[in-house]
């Protein structure tokens, strides 16, 4: 401050001095940087926990229980030496299932009931498997009963009776695309709490749903229709990955209300680190930690594979249970956000009524 002679004179009150240490400190955690600082280290926890995941389940597949069915007497063709040789190679996860006749067996793998058939063969035994149940678990098969059968002098055959499309030699590709509906659903609900704020709760519902059937259309079109990756049952796959990408959106928009800008934390997790390594696409079920393997078919992304695999490999075997997984979790999340929509971070501010009428 100046005085009339030019001179200065010190400043008077709380603005003349120097902040304190919890005034610093006050005014430090209401700038950008604490969430910055805070999302550096999350961002490198999901990368590592997000390449460990996937790491864990995919490196080093082990069997942990194949359900097998036996069919006849295949003892009497060294079968009794060859499931010994098998179960011991593949460390006594074999279940072993009698079936009276090989179309009673088929029915059984048709249903997913079992990986594999043993039987009594011309030479031996036959074994045939379902490269469509499960890529990884049938080249498990095959290659362990090409050593049992050398080590143990039975002869074996093996049949591949349900193959894989031509289109998808690894039987990755409904990984694939029920990956891409699930990270486009949560994405899409962040895009929509960014740039659509505004959004009612009905609304936001609705807009929810709109993308995610034109989402899922997209992505059966590309992959049947443009690419022809898959000959999908066109319909059934569109409304499966419509519902998943509903489903992811709306768990979003669940933990967006009830963690506000830290949603992403918890949908990442259950989405991505935990649903998707443990959903059978990439390794099967039977291949994986057995917790995951029975975690994952109760999550959004199992779900939406276990339906997908169903309706391109096993028409007319489909069954409800993903089906009420994926409702259960859109249903939950919808109750959620519809009766604590008060806390979510979006929609308008409604105009009073006498307010309205003044005006």
């Amino acid at each position: 401050m100046s005085a009339d002679d030019g001179t200065e004179r010190p400043a008077h009150g709380a603005h003349g001095r120097p902040p304190t240490r919890a005034e610093k400190w006050t005014s430090y955690k209401q700038s950008p940087y604490v969430p910055a600082f805070v999302l550096l280290f999350i961002l490198a926890a999901a990368a590592g926990l997000f390449a460990g995941s996937y790491t864990y389940t995919m490196a080093d597949p082990t069997p942990r229980r194949i359900p097998a069915a036996v069919v006849g007497d295949v003892a009497a063709r060294g079968g009794k030496e060859f499931i010994a040789g098998m179960e011991k190679a593949l460390d006594a996860s074999l279940h072993l299932r009698p079936y009276a006749t090989r179309a009673e067996a088929r029915q059984a793998m048709e249903e997913q009931k079992v990986f594999v058939t043993l039987r009594p063969g011309e030479r031996g035994v036959a074994m045939d498997i379902a490269g469509a149940a499960g890529a990884t678990v049938a080249q498990l098969l095959a290659e362990t009963g090409a050593k049992v059968a050398k080590t143990t002098g039975v002869p074996v055959t093996v049949t591949d009776v349900k193959p894989l499309q031509k289109g998808d030699p690894r039987g990755l590709a409904l990984f694939y695309i029920s990956l891409a509906a699930v990270i486009i659903g949560f994405v899409g609900a962040i895009q929509l709490s960014v740039h659509a704020r505004a959004l009612n709760p009905l609304e936001r519902i609705g807009f929810t749903a709109a993308y995610a059937l034109l989402g899922g259309f997209a992505i059966a079109a590309v992959v049947d229709w443009l690419l022809g990756a898959l000959n999908l049952p066109f319909v059934e796959s569109w409304l499966i990955l419509s519902l998943t990408m509903f489903t992811s959106g709306m768990v979003f928009t669940l933990f967006n209300t009830i963690m506000g800008r830290w949603a992403m934390l918890p949908t990442w997790g259950l989405m991505v680190l935990l649903g998707n390594p443990s959903s059978g696409g990439a390794v099967s079920w039977p291949l994986l930690p057995s917790a995951l393997g029975e975690i994952g078919r109760w999550l959004p992304p199992g779900a939406s594979v276990n339906a997908q695999h169903t309706a391109v490999y096993y028409q007319g075997h489909q069954y409800a249970f993903p089906f009420l997984v994926l409702a259960a979790w859109s249903l939950v999340s919808c109750t959620v956000f519809w009766v604590w929509r008060h806390r979510h971070p979006g929609g308008r501010a409604r105009v009073p009524e006498h307010a309205a009428t003044a005006a």
